[in-house]
């Protein structure tokens, strides 16, 4: 296993240059190489940053990950677009943080009457997209999994937004069940289960049986299937492909394949999960979230083994991270986290403060690995801050794609291809209207953040020195009034109004 590891000499090789800002200036598109790099960008629901073995797991085994670390390149300070789903994948697919992104929570679109519809507030027409964006350089797109960026059929529908083929769930809603009734092929609702299993349910006292699962068809073994599927249609399609991976695991509701709970031993679970911290009931939860993320690994396996077999590894970069950190804590258990995760048992922030929701390390810091053999260094491990946002303007200079001049995110091929050619000065904004309202900017190893905003008891601003204290124990905005100074200078040329998402912040106004 792979300890937790900080680098803080980094920074003294980079200069950081009068007035450098967080937009990043138009990419220099690579040449394409003879055969267009193809690409596969995978993303977990809910993967905290120690929940692979790779990252220091000691419990949850994950192979085919851990193997992907191993033959490529390993993330030590990879963040996240947002402590929840839907803004962190509005993030990740146009390249600009919440403090431009359009999207900056989980707000569920309403009708006319204030009525919640099926499906996310969706992005604008405009919204430019990684996917849209290879598209119009010829790519055959296609996505499997959850969406959470707008209806089918809406302006934030993933076929609107750039995709030839989507397969899967659009709401994150339905996602909370795996045994859903309908999943959508394109803009038409398709059959999966005649009797659906509900994601939300208790159960205080008698037996709690999964195999009246059984006969049901798991979603995300649906989602795998239709991948493989579309990859071995490759052969007869020449153009170079960009497939997105969004899994659903590990985000409960707990209901993994009974085959890979089997794998963990009987004697972690003395009682079970009675379903009091919401979502389902599992007899064996702690076996039950581990077989999630063990079937999340077999999965990016099978992937993986498909491209290897088709013999398109070899021109094919791969991309696996997170959306955001583990499943928060319940208000209603002083143990178990929300869908009766334990958290602490498997250590899965790996001693980072906060989880999901939460803008401290444990809710942004996740996994970032990526592998393309032959192309990328095997088992190195780069401890540079990057951010989801950077993954746009990256991917497509491997595919030799100019992108918008306006993005946040930075342009890293040259770090992928040689880790020691350090990217610029992390300086990194996340603006979070919900779970109580949150602010945080990275500049640096500093870290400035504001908790309670859209309560009536505000918290005060808190600063945090990355480099000497990773776990963000030792508050520093009353001894440091001059960093704090200049990361509220950030966030006011960073934070744009959002009509959809407001959030007030002090200090902030212009």
């Amino acid at each position: 296993m792979t300890p937790l590891r900080f680098s803080i000499t980094w920074l003294a090789l980079l200069a950081l240059g009068a007035g450098a800002g967080l937009h990043a200036q138009e990419a220099s598109a690579k040449a394409p190489p003879a055969a267009r790099a193809n690409i596969v960008l995978i993303l977990a629901d809910d993967l905290g940053y120690g929940e692979l073995g790779c990252y220091g797991q000691e419990k949850i085994r994950t192979p085919h990950l851990d193997r992907l670390a191993a033959e490529g390149l390993r993330f030590t300070q990879a963040y996240s677009g947002a402590p929840v789903c839907a803004p962190s994948r509005c993030v990740l697919l146009t390249g600009k943080h919440t403090g431009h992104a359009e999207i900056r929570g989980n707000r569920e679109q309403k009708d006319a009457a204030g009525k919640s519809l099926e499906g996310q507030h969706p992005l604008s027409a405009e919204a430019q997209t990684l996917p849209r964006l290879f598209q119009r350089a010829g790519y055959a797109t296609a996505a499997f999994g959850k969406w959470g960026l707008g209806q089918a059929g809406t302006s934030g529908g993933p076929n609107e937004k750039g995709f030839e083929l989507f397969f899967g769930v659009t709401c994150q809603r339905v996602a909370h069940s795996y045994y859903p009734r309908f999943v959508w092929r394109n803009g038409v609702q398709e059959l999966l289960n005649e009797k659906p299993v509900p994601g939300h349910a208790k159960k205080p006292e008698g037996e709690i049986r999964t195999e009246d699962w059984s006969s049901a068809r798991h979603l995300s073994s649906a989602v795998r299937d239709e991948a493989l599927r579309w990859l071995a249609e490759r052969k007869e399609d020449e153009r170079p492909f960009f497939l997105y991976l969004p899994f659903l695991e590990p985000h409960v509701a707990m209901q993994p394949e009974r085959s890979f709970v089997e794998r963990y031993p009987a004697e972690w679970d003395p009682e079970p999960y009675r379903g009091q911290c919401g979502y389902t009931p599992h007899p064996r939860p702690r076996a039950g979230y581990a077989a999630m993320i063990s079937q999340l690994d077999d999965n990016v396996g099978r992937i993986v083994a498909a491209l290897e077999a088709q013999g398109l590894a070899e021109n094919t970069l791969i991309v696996f991270t997170s959306d955001n950190g583990t499943t928060h804590e319940s208000q209603g258990d002083p143990v178990l986290g929300v869908g009766g995760v334990d958290g602490e048992f498997f250590r899965s922030t790996a001693g980072l403060r906060g989880r999901k929701g939460s803008v401290y390390e444990g809710g942004i810091r996740v996994p970032l690995l990526a592998r393309w053999k032959g192309k990328l260094a095997a088992g190195q491990t780069i401890d540079a801050p990057v951010h989801s946002a950077d993954l746009l303007p990256t991917l497509c200079a491997f595919a030799g794609i100019a992108v918008p001049s306006e993005l946040d995110g930075r342009d890293l091929h040259a770090t992928f291809e040689q880790p020691t050619q350090l990217p610029e000065r992390a300086r990194f904004v996340w603006v979070f209207p919900e779970y109580g309202g949150q602010v945080a900017v990275r500049f640096g190893d500093w870290k400035l953040l504001r908790r309670g905003l859209s309560t009536k008891q505000i918290g005060a601003w808190e600063l945090y020195d990355l480099a000497a204290d990773p776990l963000e124990q030792h508050d520093l905005a009353a001894a440091r009034p001059e960093i704090v100074s200049e990361g509220l200078d950030l966030l006011r040329k960073e934070v744009a109004p959002n009509e959809a998402f407001p959030l007030a912040i002090p200090e902030l106004a212009k």
